[in-house]
């Protein structure tokens, strides 16, 4: 049995097509992968030589984040970033939380330099975040402020009584346990818990004098636990001047010699995701194009959130409704 040469011939010229759009094929998935591994590495703040400027959000209830810690010293040791800017909306929340903010931000200052926006609110927790900064930019309207402690704890005494329920308990001491959200605050309860917001407010100020030069009558009139708009912090010292992102840039620019026009990137926690209830179920129901119930959910995960704050806080409304 013969084979035809031309049939012979079609063939390979055929072996040879499909050869070639294997090797394109196999090269542009190489391509694909290689893109959506540097996207995803930009993304996370990882990738890219690219000399820039790291964004780090700071937004919501502050509490314990060991994830933004981690982000912080990432971006600390990235020889790609020429400076931070710490993009601020948030109301505050734990004295901890913010304490723990305050001493990474200040410690990423020691390896680069870092300027504070004020894209909205920077109030008590998320004041702390500001004054990290070695220079603060705030929005005309931003709230910013309140300095101050809270410690807040419900009273369901009452309500006990009423269904007729009675705590016994027995304590190695009369201060153990205080103050109960079950019996009337005593008077030495009050004044215990009183001394510990006391001393965590002296704490506060202590870092508000230091890190924005403030005498004892300007701290005095800074810190009555009020917010400020942006066009009063100024003249009181709590910011140093009002601008945009761009002005925060251009300090970083005039004043730390970063260069110029560098590109902004976002870095982000790595697996920072939200996957609560209210997250999810809001995402799909503004997928279906209901906003208005989006943004209703999203709200109701933020005051979740907020209610689940425990101990003492340094925060503005923290149960809002």
């Amino acid at each position: 049995m013969s084979i035809d040469a031309e049939a012979i011939a079609d063939r390979r010229r055929l072996r040879r097509k499909l050869s070639f759009w294997r090797v394109l094929g196999f090269s542009g998935l190489i391509a694909a992968v290689t893109a959506i591994g540097y996207a995803a590495a930009d993304r996370l703040g990882y990738g890219g030589v690219q000399s820039q400027i790291a964004r780090i959000s700071v937004g919501g209830v502050i509490t314990g984040n060991q994830r933004l810690a981690d982000l912080m010293e990432r971006v600390g040791n990235a020889g790609s970033v020429s400076g931070v800017v710490i993009s601020i909306n948030s109301p505050g929340g734990t004295t901890t939380g913010s304490e723990e903010l305050y001493r990474n931000i200040r410690r990423l200052s020691e390896k680069k330099p870092v300027v504070a926006f004020v894209d909205g609110t920077a109030a008590s927790g998320g004041y702390i975040t500001a004054i990290a900064s070695d220079y603060i930019v705030a929005r005309e309207t931003s709230l910013v402020g309140s300095i101050g402690v809270l410690f807040q704890y419900p009273d369901v005494s009452g309500l006990m009584g009423q269904v007729g329920v009675k705590l016994e308990e027995i304590k190695s001491t009369p201060l153990k346990a205080e103050p109960s959200p079950f019996k009337p605050t005593s008077p030495e309860a009050r004044a215990a818990i009183q001394g510990v917001v006391n001393d965590t407010y002296d704490w506060f100020k202590a870092l508000v004098r230091e890190r924005r030069r403030l005498n004892e009558g300007e701290l005095a009139t800074a810190s009555n636990g009020q917010v400020f708009s942006g066009r009063q912090s100024v003249p009181l010292k709590l910011v140093d001047r009002i601008g945009s992102e761009r002005d925060a840039v251009a300090w970083l620019e005039q004043e730390k010699g970063v260069a110029k026009n560098l590109p902004i990137r976002d870095w982000e926690p790595s697996s920072d995701r939200d996957f609560s209830v209210f997250s999810m179920t809001a995402a799909a129901v503004d997928l279906l194009g209901f906003e208005g119930a989006a943004d209703a959910l999203r709200r109701a995960s933020a005051h979740a959130q907020a209610a689940q704050l425990d101990g003492l806080l340094a925060v503005w409304h923290p149960l809002e409704k």
